[in-house]
């Protein structure tokens, strides 16, 4: 009986050890966990992308709602559109301290092109803590770049002789790849990919002329797009979007296939305590529900989640995303090759 009773209390010993805890003093007013060191949000692209610009105007604010002293550092782990720091993330302790802004690329697309996978599952191998936004993605040219209005510069892409026009992304197999691929199979014509380690770094190209054009994601493109650097032509997704009401979708403009836009979730490592999840679940959709933080980030060309956004509705989103670019990966026939 006593070595039954030994070995119970040296069991529950190992795992105390092992699994996250969530203790007394992590707790603040009654709200559940509460930091007490700073939490690392990693992204995986370089300063100045979509992601980057999410990670920053949410970061402050997500941390004030955890608990008044709490600490969010934003890590720029770039490369390998975003698979890098996926990988790195997977392998992180599911403490809370350390979780992840990503992005249809790292979290769909690539998964559903690397052939037999990536090192990870989109689904299982992390905590999905909440949707970000749904924006559009935005075709946009070098000015100066074909017609005077959005239907000459397709025709012009169309008519141009094949490979004899060069196109940005922020990295092979990403879902800004996938997107200009989809593009040119609807013009029925062929580009050629040059990709980049970030979405600034591909917007840049496009605006100095090394490239003629890009499917970028809104919030790398708005800055330049208002300061006439870049060319909007049409925006990938189902609407317009309301900072730019003059650009037309590609659908309007006879050119199916591109109803869905891209995503923004916030995840952390598989097996995360539940009130440390639930705490920074509240956390974000506090931050989101904020007029001020919804107003810049929509101004910064991202479009904050409206719908029900619980760590269920959060995975369940998820899983749809994943096999929505499954089908799409299927029809470019893109592969990356691990």
């Amino acid at each position: 009986m006593q070595r039954r009773h030994t070995f119970s209390l040296l069991t529950a010993a190992l795992a105390s050890a092992v699994l996250p805890r969530v203790t007394a003093s992590q707790t603040s007013q009654g709200r559940g966990w509460a930091p007490d060191r700073p939490i690392t949000m990693a992204t995986g692209y370089g300063p100045g992308g979509s992601t980057d610009i999410a990670a920053r105007l949410l970061a402050d604010r997500i941390a004030a709602a955890l608990a008044p002293s709490a600490r969010i550092l934003v890590d720029n782990r770039p490369g390998a559109a975003g698979t890098v720091a996926t990988e790195w993330l997977k392998r992180q302790a599911p403490d809370g301290y350390t979780i992840m802004l990503t992005e249809t690329g790292a979290a769909a697309a690539a998964p559903a092109a690397t052939v037999g996978g990536t090192r990870y599952d989109p689904v299982s191998d992390f905590t999905q803590l909440g949707v970000i936004s749904t924006p559009p993605g935005v075709l946009v040219v070098t000015p100066g770049f074909g017609g005077p209005d959005a239907r000459s510069v397709l025709a012009a892409m169309r008519e141009a002789p094949r490979d004899s026009i060069s196109y940005a992304s922020s990295g092979f197999g990403g879902v800004l790849h996938l997107r200009a691929e989809m593009l040119a199979q609807s013009l029925g014509t062929r580009f050629v990919h040059v990709p980049y380690r970030s979405g600034a770094q591909m917007v840049q190209s496009i605006m100095n002329g090394e490239t003629q054009f890009g499917v970028a994601a809104l919030a790398s493109a708005t800055a330049l797009m208002r300061e006439g650097k870049l060319r909007g032509v049409a925006m990938v997704g189902n609407r317009r979007f309301p900072t730019f009401p003059e650009i037309p979708t590609l659908e309007e403009l006879g050119v199916a296939g591109f109803e869905n836009g891209g995503f923004f979730i916030l995840i952390g490592p598989a097996g995360m305590p539940a009130p440390v999840a639930e705490a920074l679940n509240r956390g974000l959709n506090e931050a989101l529900r904020d007029p001020a933080i919804r107003e810049k980030m929509v101004f910064a060309g991202h479009d904050p989640i409206q719908e029900k956004n619980s760590l269920s509705d959060a995975s369940l989103f998820m899983q749809q995303q994943f096999e929505q670019m499954r089908e799409m990966v299927a029809r470019t026939g893109i592969q990356i090759q691990p």
